[in-house]
């Protein structure tokens, strides 16, 4: 099969499967779940997929809500991956209902021409993208050991070829204070809130001094119980963001100072809790985004360049000489997610009476579909991203 049958084969495949893919997102949309209780958006895809003829492994690498699909026999593995989890209280605002309906339709395409082609692929399912670290823990568990590469699509605001997607750390600060009555004995009170204030206050001071690519925002998720009890705990949760891991560990310093100063100015102690794992920055793979870029420029899809930040990166993994679920990699410090976030256009060629707000992910799937192999020799493995939102994780050397 040449390359040219090949395209066509796909956008056939793809076309042939839109109302069974749109219908997908639409479901999954109307049952948002949170990451690791993905329980419908798993069972759909895996019923859809064994409908279409391929062996699925549910539950797969040890997640509950995760799965596995392959196709082919032998040559390199492409795999495609499909989120589904959604957000708190927002549901699908992210758009995840749509990257598990492309990575889907990208992934049953491909498949049509996996033995022909002379590739593997697997439709890879990875839940609790939204900070639950589903990413990292299939990694750890060997889901992309043996992987050429491996491709995502994300909804944004446009069709784009690379983001600004940042190092994040999240943070959870807890102040302990002495609880007293507020008008008969405030005297003999310490309050916790009024750390966790001054905390917030000394953030804001800082957040004038930092570098451009660098961000931290916080909120408060305790502050006190009555407000005639002088508050004898508070709690607030904070993201800290900057261009690379080297820079966001120097940011990191100075934002304990500014709240550790806060709860030293009202008498109280702070904890912190450093949740992991740490989000690490993402690396374009140039070769990748312009296979994409032309595939979806042949299908009418021109792409722009990017901007703006987001918390996610994907864990930079080592290849061959250190296997993705080596523990020893998890020292660089890596990040579980690799997408663009952002509002979803209207994309061309969305039928009409598509839902508003939901792009169908219709004309994604056909250039993610296409996009080719990975070019032989490549020696290490990482993640990079693409056109369109589109996340790839490329063997390099």
């Amino acid at each position: 099969m040449d390359l040219a049958e090949a395209k066509a084969s796909v956008i056939r495949a793809v076309d042939e499967r839109a109302e069974l893919l749109l219908d997908v997102s639409h479901r999954i949309h109307e049952h948002p779940e949170l990451g690791y209780e993905e329980v419908f958006a798993h069972d759909l895809l895996t019923e859809v997929i064994a409908e279409e003829g391929l062996a699925v492994e549910p539950h797969a690498f040890g997640l509950p809500t995760a799965f596995a699909a392959r196709a082919g026999t032998g040559g390199p593995t492409i795999t495609v991956c499909c989120e589904y989890d959604a957000l708190p209280g927002i549901g699908h605002a992210c758009g995840h209902n749509i990257i598990a309906a492309a990575g889907l339709g990208a992934g049953l395409a491909a498949a049509t021409i996996a033995d022909a082609a002379g590739g593997r692929v697997v439709i890879l399912g990875t839940p609790a993208e939204e900070g639950g670290g589903g990413k990292v823990r299939l990694i750890d568990a060997g889901a992309f050991e043996g992987v050429d590469a491996a491709l995502m699509v994300h909804p944004a605001n446009g069709d784009l070829t690379s983001m600004n997607v940042i190092a994040v750390h999240r943070v959870l600060v807890t102040y302990h204070g002495e609880a007293a009555h507020a008008a008969a004995f405030p005297h003999k009170g310490r309050n916790a809130l009024d750390a966790a204030v001054l905390g917030y206050m000394n953030i804001a001071a800082l957040r004038q001094h930092i570098r451009p690519a660098e961000r931290i925002h916080g909120i408060f998720t305790e502050a006190g119980d009555k407000p005639n009890i002088v508050p004898a705990r508070a709690a607030a949760e904070w993201y800290v963001r900057a261009a690379d891991l080297r820079r966001l560990e120097a940011l990191e310093q100075r934002v304990v100072a500014c709240l550790q100063a806060g709860a030293d100015a009202a008498g109280c102690t702070v904890e912190f809790e450093w949740q992991e794992p740490v989000y690490a920055d993402m690396r374009d793979n140039e070769p990748m985004i312009e296979r994409y870029a032309a595939n979806a420029g042949e299908l009418g899809r021109g792409l722009v360049l990017g901007g703006g930040q987001h918390r996610h990166g994907q864990r930079q993994l080592r290849g061959a000489e250190h296997p993705p679920h080596d523990r020893g990699v998890a020292a660089a410090r890596l990040d579980p997610h690799a997408r663009v976030r952002g509002l979803r256009r209207r994309p061309r060629g969305r039928r009409r009476g598509a839902r508003r707000g939901q792009g169908d992910g219709h004309d994604d799937r056909r250039p993610v579909a296409r996009t080719g192999r990975p070019r032989p020799g490549q020696g290490r493995f990482r993640a990079i991203r693409g056109g369109a939102g589109v996340t790839f994780y490329s063997r390099r050397s």
